[in-house]
């Protein structure tokens, strides 16, 4: 790949279920370095683009490059590279926190300590705890310290901060710094306008499968506040009304 090609580039990238369009002609280019919120309500099309970019699901029109290169054809590669929180996931029982991430370590033959990386994510107290009566926050602390194995070049989180206190919510906004100062490219799905505008360079606002705005916070606030795009508008204040559900679990 190129030095200077984008880390993910989409060119009118299509995925239809039936007669719905789950992501219709998308254009993205994402640049290394990037910090990019993907921002849009639920159901519209933010884990499926990513589900995309992983080749996990297959266009049905459109391309997808991501370090350069078609999914469908290097995914191993593309997989080596890349840290996935994914949207949903299953951990399995009587299996320890330390055990999921020694299983990350080995399929990507690094070796990095689980330790230390659950101690980042804040499961020092749980490393050798049966993962299976993790509650949902525990659990997304666990799947960003399994998405963190390898130190890779891109982190993928669609929507990190479900479940999460107010606490964890900003360790994996300090997080995202982190990697990203250390030279990672970030890319994350949020349907909560509050906490992306607080971690990204730019958003992308993704309503019915299509991208209505892209750019900084500021500009899409701009472009919301006129006449010119009702869209964009609507979507703001749906989004600006959203909060974290953090549903009282124990952390």
């Amino acid at each position: 790949m190129s030095s200077d090609a984008p880390v993910i580039e989409t060119n009118g990238l299509t995925k239809q279920y039936g007669d719905v369009r789950a992501v219709d002609s998308l254009d993205l280019a994402i640049e290394a370095g990037d910090v990019y919120g993907f921002l849009g309500p639920n159901g519209a099309g933010k884990s499926t683009t990513i589900g995309l970019l992983l080749d996990y699901l297959r266009p049905t029109a459109g391309t997808v490059r991501v370090f350069g290169t078609d999914p469908q054809r290097d995914p191993v590669e593309i997989h080596n590279r890349t840290g996935v929180l994914p949207d949903r996931f299953g951990l399995y029982e009587g299996r320890s926190a330390r055990q999921h991430v020694s299983f990350v370590t080995e399929t990507k033959r690094v070796d990095d300590d689980p330790e230390a990386l659950l101690d980042r994510v804040g499961l020092a107290d749980a490393i050798d705890d049966d993962a299976g009566e993790f509650s949902k926050g525990m659990e997304q602390r666990l799947a960003l310290a399994m998405a963190l194995v390898g130190d890779p070049d891109l982190l993928v989180l669609d929507e990190p901060f479900t479940g999460l206190d107010p606490h964890g919510v900003r360790r994996v906004r300090e997080i995202v710094h982190e990697e990203n100062e250390r030279g990672a490219t970030v890319f994350f799905s949020s349907h909560v306008l509050g906490q992306v505008e607080l971690v990204c360079d730019r958003v992308g606002v993704l309503h019915q499968g299509r991208l209505v705005a892209d750019g900084t916070v500021d500009e899409l606030r701009a472009a919301a506040g006129t006449d010119d795009d009702a869209v964009i508008e609507d979507v703001f204040v749906e989004l600006t009304d959203a909060r974290i559900d953090a549903g009282g679990e124990s952390q």
